[in-house]
Formats: structure tokens, C-alpha cells, sequence
């Protein structure tokens, strides 16, 4: 059976050139960085050179990158951080109702402790109105925290100018770019942004690995407290084999960029046409133009995502209802919701991401079984309704 890969929102395999970069780590040059010998030095030389690697991708200065041990941890050090850092100077976080539920649950923990949330509507495509950060801020806010990129419907917020409007009044503006680091052009001093996250294995690197950009001049606090590690950002001996792996997979992307998106751009395109041409009631989701370019987002009205996932599933091909992360819950996605998709529409939404690796002949082959797939699943559901004892498929 053909094997087709289309789920690299969630994660995206290893890179050969990304772990022969981490091998060496994890046989014989296996010192801790803090220590001072032969093979610590070589350890740590491994890691500062990482950094230097993240840091051009995105346009930054080594200095202003801490490595953490993934998206998750960066949001977190990025919003709890910023806000224990700012108690004397305001309580008050700006942020949109489709970010990533690290960012959300992160900012409902705040809550808790006294820090006052707003949380922004979008668009029907996921679109942030910066017009509406503008209104939001106060003199108490100490953060904003507006996603890149979004990792279920891949629309691409409108970064600059919401940076611009943060910094005209001086707070921090935190983006979490763990979708679209690796995938588009990132440059943190045209995004105007002072916070950055990202993960390695979004974009071909390992799992377990990501880091945040902080730059220089913002006061933040740890969350983790021990040996100072990290210019004491993130204490704890750090994972020179990921790391290194990290550093190799930024190489990769920022050496192939701009031939990634075309080539992605053209498959997923090329994907989406077949589909959309096959099934007439077919939904797009996430803005038309103003989205990565490896993503797809559709819904098929009347049938249960989990079931086309399933049937695509038995013929080889790995994609995702919705998103990864809440694709065991019954409840409807916060982002599609938040985009106002009437349920039985967002109840039959797959998320279809491209790498790298895929190859025309595969999505040519995604294509044709999906559409198979749907026609079948209607089919069972007309003769469910014709009985009598209609089923959702």
C-alpha cells in the first residue's frame, strides 16, 4: 500500500541531513556544555553555533535566542515571563481567540492570578483586525500575544503592522511562529516583534526542542530556576543532540525557503483543486491568499471528520481533523468556531499539510482517495437517511 505523509502541522519527519548533524551528540561527544573539558567545550560549541543558525533564520543577533524544549515552553516563557516581570507596570494581556491552546491555556492560568485577558475576535478567515489590538490596549497592558501563523487553517496574521501598533505604545509583542518558521520568511526586526516562538519539529527537526526569541532590551523572568544555564532564561542541562538538530534544520530552511513554499504552494494548490472540483459543497477554510503554503483546510458538510480520517487512514494517507491537539474532542475547534463555521460544517473538517518530501505522484493519489472517500461516506449516508435511521458519517 502507498504511504502518503500529509499531517506536517503536527509534525514533520526528521530531515537525514538533521540527524546526522545530531549523531555525533549522542554517541561519542556526549559532554555537558557547562563542563570544562575537551568534550564539554565541544558541546557547547555545538550549541552556540545552533544558536547563530536560529538566529539567522529569523534575523535575529545569538544573543537573543534561549532554547527551550519546544513551542509550548517558549509560549509559556514568553507570556508567564513577560508577566511576572511587569507586576509593577500593569496586569493586562492582549491576545485572539485562535491561538494555539499553549498560548490560551497559558493566559487562563494568568487569569487566575489576577492578570486581565482580552481575547480578540477574528474574521471569517481567521483574520486578526489590528484596528481592534489598537482599541484593546490600555495603560495597565503589558503584553500582546498574536499568533503567525495559525496552526489549524494556516492563515497568516497581519504581524508588522499589529507590532507597530504595540511598539508605538511600548509593550511587548510576542508572536508564536511555530507553524511558519521554516515554511515562510521570518525576520523579527521587519515583523516588529519582540518575543518569537519556535519548534524544531514543525520543520524537520527533532521533537522535544524549540526555542524564543527575546530581544535585547526586554526584561522577562525565568520560569524555571536551577544552574543558570541559558544566561539563566531556562535553567537545566541543555539537549546539545537537538539542538544541533534544531540549528541544522534552520540551515536547511533558511538555504531553501523560498523554493519550499513554491513547490509546497504548488502541490497544495494543485491538491486543492482536485477535491475541490469532485465535491460541490466542499468549504476552504483560512483566508485565500494570506496562508502558509502548506496547508489545507476543508470541510465537508454532513460527514464526521474522524470518518474520512479513518477511511484515508486505511489507504495509506496520515491527516488530521482539525488539529492534532483536539482531535479527541467532541466539541468543535475554538479556531473554527472562532471563525464562525456553523457546526455541522466544522464537524466535517480535515486538516491536509504538506513537507518537503511529498511528491506530486502522492498528492495526486491524496487527491483521488479523498474525493473516493467522501463520495463513499455520503453514499452510506443517503441509504442511513432512506431507512430511516439516518447516521452521521
Amino acid at each position: 500500500m502507498k504511504t502518503v505523509y500529509l499531517d506536517n502541522c503536527a509534525t514533520a519527519p526528521l530531515h537525514p541531513d538533521v540527524l546526522k548533524a545530531m549523531l555525533p551528540f549522542l554517541r561519542h561527544s556526549f559532554g555537558n556544555p557547562s563542563s570544562a573539558h575537551a568534550l564539554g567545550r565541544k558541546a557547547r560549541e555545538a550549541v552556540e553555533k545552533a544558536r547563530g543558525k536560529v538566529a539567522d533564520l529569523i534575523g535575529a543577533n545569538s544573543a537573543e535566542i534561549v532554547f527551550t524544549s519546544g513551542g509550548t515552553e517558549a509560549n509559556n516563557l514568553a507570556i508567564q515571563g513577560i508577566a511576572r516581570a511587569s507586576k509593577d507596570r500593569g496586569n493586562h494581556i492582549v491576545t485572539s481567540a485562535i491561538e494555539h491552546h499553549a498560548v490560551l491555556k497559558t493566559c487562563q492560568y494568568l487569569e487566575r492570578s489576577g492578570i486581565t485577558v482580552t481575547y480578540l475576535p477574528v474574521d471569517q478567515h481567521g483574520i486578526v483586525n489590528p484596528e481592534d489590538v489598537k482599541q484593546a490596549l490600555t495603560d495597565r497592558t503589558i503584553l500582546v500575544s498574536v499568533m503567525h501563523a495559525n496552526n489549524e487553517v494556516g492563515t497568516i496574521e497581519p504581524i508588522p503592522e499589529i507590532g507597530r501598533i504595540a511598539g508605538e505604545r511600548g509593550i511587548p509583542f510576542h508572536t508564536d511562529a511555530v507553524q511558519s518558521a521554516g515554511k515562510v520568511p521570518l525576520n523579527v526586526k521587519e515583523m516588529s516583534v519582540d518575543l518569537l516562538s519556535i519548534s524544531a519539529h514543525k520543520f524537520h527537526g527533532p521533537k522535544g526542542i524549540g526555542a524564543l526569541y527575546i530581544r535585547e532590551g526586554i526584561s522577562i523572568d525565568p520560569i524555571l530556576h536551577g544552574g543558570g544555564q541559558e544566561k539563566d532564561m531556562r535553567s537545566g542541562t541543555e539537549n546539545v543532540a537537538s539542538i544541533a538538530g534544531l540549528g541544522k534544520a534552520c540551515e536547511l530552511a533558511k538555504e531553501t525557503v523560498a523554493a519550499r513554499m513554491n513547490e509546497m504552494r504548488k502541490m497544495r494548490d494543485r491538491l486543492q483543486e482536485r477535491i475541490s472540483a469532485a465535491i460541490r459543497d466542499l468549504a476552504i477554510n483560512g483566508h485565500p491568499v494570506s496562508r502558509l503554503p502548506n496547508c489545507l483546510s476543508v470541510s465537508v458538510p454532513g460527514i464526521m471528520a474522524e470518518t474520512i480520517v479513518r477511511d484515508l487512514d486505511a489507504r495509506g494517507i496520515a491527516v488530521s481533523a482539525g488539529s492534532a491537539c483536539t482531535s479527541h474532542s467532541v466539541e468543535i475547534s475554538h479556531v473554527l468556531a472562532a471563525m464562525g463555521l456553523p457546526k455541522e460544517t466544522a464537524q466535517g473538517t480535515v486538516r491536509l499539510s504538506l513537507g518537503i518530501m511529498n511528491t506530486p505522484d502522492e498528492i495526486e493519489y491524496a487527491a483521488a482517495s479523498f474525493v473516493e472517500a467522501v463520495e463513499k461516506l455520503k453514499t452510506l449516508s443517503e441509504i442511513e437517511g432512506s431507512l430511516g435511521s439516518r447516521k452521521c458519517y
